[in-house]
């Protein structure tokens, strides 16, 4: 059943067990993750009509613990942004306990900001990403939305680990999640980043400054640190992100799947038409980008990724003086689900990239730094792979945040 907020909506989300870990939790998910028999189209006519052959490695997981698909929210084109994305109003409408999205530039983060959730991006290569229609191999991944910091772990908890399915996996150990289930009670010190706070409106630095204060509250220490190259993070994921997209889209050919064009004299000419008909402007338009750096400017994809390199280390030595790094989510003169064109998508989402560059975990915690009924959200990032100690903290600022409202600027 199809509706303006469902792809696909789920009439007997029956779960596959009834004492699993997310048993009597309903999780929506989006149409780019494969649920056998939904429509998995991605939100892009490239795949106009293809339906699921089997589930997606983290949706066979969610329901052998007990969960209820309640079914596909609409999506951005390939996730790529959040324009017509609905996750959050059917979690804010009271029809799922839990939201599954994509986070490729912060998407589940921003989100969250504008539901009053939680929202978490996993450590990159945490989850698997088999049965995921994907468009930035490197950068994306399963993103949580969820009303409390429990949603959060258990999810992840539940979809986390190896999988033969997905060989791009690292070979680290994983993490035990069971530690993350309780309050961190340890001293902890949070970064602030001056380049981030210098980007804010006198307004948003006001609520952002009162998030601070709360954090203070719950027994943080804040320092603040320094990121020089903090605009780097902007151009590296623009010139990795539209490279990898190019080559990705490549398969939507029109010939074995998807939308085939009815026009053109021959296979060459149905091929090109078909291309030119699967994508909306805006994903057409980063594909022509991305294609430009491959073809045309590959010096500058190679210098983009010599940097992001760069940045990765530069985050991980700030995280060797600070137990986690700071950052608000989002900037309210930016509408993610308004922004239409490139320019205008990552200026809605500058704040929450650096953690899709560099592959560490990012919790938005709610409700921390509110300005006139909206929240531009308190951003937490931690060390890679250290994902129980970044949802511990969320879980000893759970209680805080639940609280935010009455302390609104």
């Amino acid at each position: 059943m199809v509706s303006e907020i469902y792809t696909h909506k789920n009439t007997s989300p029956k779960p596959c067990a009834n004492n699993g870990l997310l048993a009597g939790r309903r999780v929506v998910i989006q149409p780019n993750m494969s649920a056998c028999g939904w429509l998995s189209d991605a939100g892009s006519p490239a795949l106009e009509g293809f339906v699921a052959l089997e589930d997606a490695t983290v949706v066979a997981r969610m329901r052998d613990a007990g969960a209820e698909l309640v079914g596909s929210s609409r999506m951005s084109e390939l996730g790529f942004g959040l324009a017509g994305d609905t996750a959050n109003r059917i979690l804010s409408g009271g029809e799922a306990d839990i939201a599954l999205v994509t986070d490729t530039m912060g998407e589940a983060r921003v989100a969250a900001a504008g539901s009053a959730v939680f929202g978490f991006k996993p450590s990159f290569g945490m989850v698997s990403r088999s049965g995921l229609v994907g468009l930035v191999p490197s950068m994306e991944c399963y993103g949580i939305l969820g009303k409390k910091m429990e949603d959060i772990i258990d999810t992840l908890s539940v979809i986390a680990g190896k999988d033969k399915d997905d060989p791009s996996m690292p070979d680290e150990t994983f993490p035990d999640f069971a530690a993350a289930r309780k309050p961190l009670k340890m001293p902890c010190t949070a970064g602030v980043l001056k380049e981030c706070v210098d980007l804010l409106q006198d307004r948003e630095r006001k609520a952002f400054r009162t998030g601070l204060a709360r954090l203070e509250e719950a027994g943080l220490t804040i320092r603040e640190v320094n990121f020089s190259e903090f605009d780097l993070f902007r151009v590296v994921h623009h010139i990795v992100a539209s490279v990898e997209a190019s080559s990705s889209a490549g398969k939507y050919d029109g010939v074995r799947y998807g939308h085939r064009s009815s026009s053109g004299k021959n296979w060459n000419e149905m091929y090109l038409n078909s291309r030119g008909e699967s994508f909306g402007s805006g994903i057409k338009t980063f594909l022509f980008q991305g294609a430009y750096f491959q073809f045309e400017s590959y010096p500058a994809f190679e210098n983009a990724c010599r940097n992001r390199r760069r940045l990765v280390r530069t985050s991980a030595d700030l995280l060797g003086s600070v137990d986690l790094l700071v950052f608000p989510t989002r900037r309210l003169e930016h509408d993610a689900w308004r922004a239409a064109t490139i320019n205008h998508i990552y200026d809605a989402f500058l704040l929450t990239l650096p953690a899709n560059v560099t592959g560490q975990p990012s919790l938005h915690v709610p409700s921390l730094a509110l300005h006139a009924g909206t929240d531009i959200g308190v951003q937490l990032v931690g060390l890679r792979l250290d994902d129980p100690r970044l949802l511990s903290i969320g879980m000893k600022l759970s209680s805080t945040a639940q609280g935010g409202a009455s302390h609104e600027v």
